[in-house]
């Protein structure tokens, strides 16, 4: 990518042998676009991933986020929803500054585990599925394929040229590393909730 690249922007790269393709591995609060033919990798357990793509000339990417506690999902622009509407537009507007066309894009959206313990009260899996899906009817965009909800953390492998996407549901315990992950996200998002907007054109 060339200038001006938002915070979040993810910086792992890596050739998957599994592929045979340049590929991105996205962790929490980050994100990638291309209109390269590589891959988009990411694992997911309460947060939730948009692949979004411009079906006419192949250039899209993917996300990576998790709404902050608290809020109202009826109430899209209050403050438990701001890092969710920042990161789904900062992706949608990477795109289009990269060639896509508003008109063009497509969604497919996946996540959403409820594999937080300790959290099922606030129940954060539902909210961030439920958050994407009215996010992308309020925006227009079609949603062509979604995996969401459920106990299950999952491996998303997103193509954008293509629009292909894979999906591998993990059990439940098999990785601590991500629960960790996701664990010093949520207490970065309470510590420091995203701040600023992004105007969609």
């Amino acid at each position: 990518m060339s200038v001006d690249v938002p915070d979040g922007f993810a910086k792992t790269l890596y050739f998957d042998r599994t592929f045979e393709s340049e590929a991105a591995k996205l962790l929490p609060g980050e994100f990638y676009v291309t209109g390269s033919d590589m891959v988009l990798v990411t694992v997911l357990g309460s947060c939730v991933s948009a692949c979004i793509r411009d079906v006419h000339n192949g250039v899209g990417g993917m996300n990576h986020f998790m709404l902050p506690e608290g809020g109202s999902l009826d109430e899209v622009a209050n403050a438990s929803a701001r890092y969710g509407t920042y990161a789904m537009e900062v992706l949608i507007n990477t795109i289009l500054k990269q060639g896509g066309r508003r008109a063009n894009l497509e969604a497919k959206v996946f996540g959403g585990g409820n594999v937080l313990e300790g959290l099922t009260v606030a129940n954060v899996g539902h909210r961030n599925a439920a958050f994407v899906r009215e996010f992308l009817k309020i925006e227009g965009i079609p949603l062509k394929a979604q995996d969401l909800e459920d106990i299950y953390p999952r491996k998303v492998y997103f193509f954008p040229r293509t629009g292909r996407a894979m999906v591998r549901k993990l059990k439940a315990s098999a990785d601590s590393a991500l629960i960790a992950r996701e664990r010093e996200y949520r207490r970065r998002l309470v510590a420091q909730p995203a701040s600023g907007a992004v105007e969609l054109f």
